[in-house]
């Protein structure tokens, strides 16, 4: 037991610096890119899909709120919106980058989801696209109580806070995962997510589905640790939208869409996360 502690504290400790380094890079970049991610996927039209998922990669849950809120106020489509939900990853890569992970598989996985999300934007679209409406974005957001616009706060004081935040995750879920690992084993862990066909995928995308950054760093962790497959690892940061689900079933009032925009994304992510796995597609 108080080797699962040490290493715990310790693998975490070793990312500390890197997790802030790349926050603080983060806030500056979303605080110069945030009304322009809004003006940028809001005229982006037909070709929503496309820009929403590029744009979505960045991992800010932010963008994922800012989405929804476009949404909700008929600004964007549902399409480009499922394109965005499923382009982010959130925490992903600050802690890929963090553990040193080469810079080609990183920018793999990337690539890979933002065609699945425009892929699937677009699809949806042809389906589901709606009229713009009139709705004020600014009052959704006030709704949403998100104070992205707080411009005292400056970046370095949210780029503490967030890499506490994040910390104290991947703190919590390491020592988690390690004493699993301890008390089963490694190799019946990861009999369950590879033994039992499409177990693993329905898992992941289920825990892609809590509505918070800490998801993305549970199923990073779990590749990471070599507890699920990289098409697992896939279903679970396609479905994971931080905190956009939240704010889109805030913010928009028709629930019968929102829940089928929600089941939508994990279907998707898992089927994607399926054929990924079964095809044999890898980042390396």
């Amino acid at each position: 037991m108080l080797d699962v502690i040490t290493d715990t504290l310790v693998d975490a400790l070793k990312l500390l610096p890197f997790l802030f380094v790349t926050y603080l890079i983060m806030e500056y970049i979303e605080s110069k890119a945030s009304d322009s991610f809004n003006a940028t996927v809001s005229k982006a039209g037909y070709f929503g899909p496309v820009i929403g998922g590029l744009l979505g990669a960045f991992p800010q849950c932010g963008f994922s709120a800012a989405a929804a809120n476009l949404f909700a106020g008929r600004v964007i489509t549902a399409g480009t919106l499922i394109a965005i939900f499923l382009s982010t990853s959130d925490e992903m890569l600050p802690i890929f980058l963090s553990e040193q992970i080469d810079i080609k598989i990183i920018a793999a996985i990337l690539g890979l989801k933002v065609l699945i999300g425009a892929v699937w934007g677009f699809i949806i679209d042809i389906f589901l696209r709606k009229k713009k409406g009139n709705i004020d974005i600014e009052r959704l957001c006030e709704k949403e109580h998100c104070h992205c616009d707080d411009e005292e706060a400056g970046i370095l004081k949210p780029a503490l806070v967030h890499t506490g935040h994040i910390f104290l995750f991947i703190v919590i879920v390491t020592f988690v995962i390690n004493l699993v690992i301890f008390f089963i084993g490694e190799d019946t862990l990861a009999s369950i997510t590879t033994g039992v066909p499409f177990a693993g995928s329905f898992l992941t995308g289920l825990i892609g589905l809590i509505p918070n950054c800490a998801a993305s760093v549970v199923i990073t962790q779990l590749y990471l640790g070599g507890i699920i497959n990289f098409g697992q690892l896939m279903s679970g940061l396609l479905v994971g939208a931080g905190v956009g689900l939240l704010v889109l079933f805030r913010v928009n009032d028709d629930r019968k869409e929102d829940i089928m925009l929600t089941v939508l994304l994990y279907i998707i992510g898992v089927v994607s996360g399926l054929i990924i796995e079964f095809t044999g597609i890898s980042p390396v």
